[in-house]
């Protein structure tokens, strides 16, 4: 148990996947100018995440893996997650059509967002339980929704900062997220500490 709770803790605080590793910058800074898109886009992360692992775990190590398959695994996962975009968006399409219409084209852009493979190679590199894997999931998820909704702040914090004009727009965004990014990194001896 305490190992799940390292794992989820781990991922969503010292190796974040947006200020840690990096994946899913796209949307990350595409997205982070509003919130209600922030959120619609990390609920769908999440739910693309969680599904497209409990999907995978079992390809890779009930087919791929015993039939010496294993270097098929970007394929494979590329196509699992491209399926649960498609059904996810159809689901959007239909349920919420605002929200649909504001993520634009984002939403099928999830099949491409590098988080979510990077999530599935992880939990194989790692050699996670498929219970570990979904933790794992799980909390790359909330780590990306936690790096979103931080971002938004600091964001509408910026568009309201007199800022020197060579400044603004997008060099001041990616100097906000990289002090955002040296922040996370703080946690890295709370959590070694918390699970000793």
């Amino acid at each position: 148990m305490q190992d799940m709770f390292k794992i989820l803790f781990s991922v969503i605080l010292i190796d974040n996947l947006v200020l840690s590793r990096f994946l899913g910058v796209c949307s990350f800074l595409g997205l982070t100018k509003d919130l209600k898109n922030s959120m619609g886009m990390s609920v769908a992360v999440i739910f693309v995440m969680l599904v497209s692992t409990a999907v995978t775990y079992p390809i890779y190590y009930f087919l791929l893996e015993p039939a010496g398959l294993g270097y098929l695994q970007t394929v494979i996962f590329i196509l699992v997650i491209a399926a649960t975009v498609q059904v996810l968006e159809a689901v959007i399409r239909k349920v919420m059509p605002p929200l649909y219409d504001a993520m634009g084209i984002f939403l099928p852009l999830i099949t491409t967002n590098c988080a979510i493979l990077g999530v599935m190679l992880i939990n194989i590199q790692e050699s996670y339980s498929f219970v570990n894997a979904i933790m794992s999931s799980l909390g790359a998820g909330l780590g990306y929704t936690l790096a979103m909704f931080l971002f938004v702040g600091v964001r509408e914090k910026l568009e309201t900062s007199d800022i020197p004009e060579s400044f603004k727009g997008l060099p001041s965004t990616l100097v906000a997220a990289s002090i955002l990014s040296v922040a996370f990194m703080g946690f890295g001896g709370v959590i070694e500490n918390l699970f000793s």
